[in-house]
């Protein structure tokens, strides 16, 4: 019997290579047959976002993605995860978030990804902040509902 996978669970403030990230989790492994991965990006809201400032409680923000990836192991069989997310400021066009998910089979890898997405951006402590091209600080944005509901479909099936 193979041990379960450990996720690899990394919250940082520089950026990620997706592609050098996706080679470390299936280096050597001849059992993976799909590899999904998601990287989220910064927008700019149609020209009026400069930015995003990330905060994170330290500490507790990596338990909670660690939880968050172990359900997701457990659930969908995975042989490997990978889920890094920035903090600090991060200008529009750059990466904020990076999932892998290495399965057996694809669709496995595909729901694996979209349940790490969907419980990362609701439950782990991140808050985020919109800095406008005016140079204007908006207020710390709140979840939206779509993302609530998109989480909340995996607690019904």
């Amino acid at each position: 019997m193979t041990a379960k996978p450990t996720p690899i669970i990394r919250v940082q403030r520089d950026d990620f290579d997706a592609a050098a990230e996706a080679r470390a989790l299936t280096a050597g492994r001849r059992d993976v047959g799909a590899l999904v991965s998601f990287v989220g990006l910064c927008r700019d809201e149609a020209g009026t976002l400069a930015a995003l400032e990330l905060e994170h409680y330290p500490g507790m923000a990596e338990a909670e993605m660690q939880r968050i990836c172990e359900l997701a192991i457990d659930r969908f069989s995975l042989l490997g995860l990978t889920a890094i997310h920035r903090f600090g400021r991060i200008e529009a066009g750059e990466q904020i978030v990076l999932v892998i998910a290495a399965a057996p089979h694809r669709q496995a890898a595909f729901d694996g990804a979209n349940f790490v997405m969907d419980f990362l951006k609701t439950s782990a402590p991140f808050w985020k902040k919109e800095h406008g091209r005016d140079g204007t600080s908006g207020a710390w944005i709140d979840a939206k509902d779509a993302d609530d509901s998109a989480r909340d479909r995996w607690l019904t099936e």
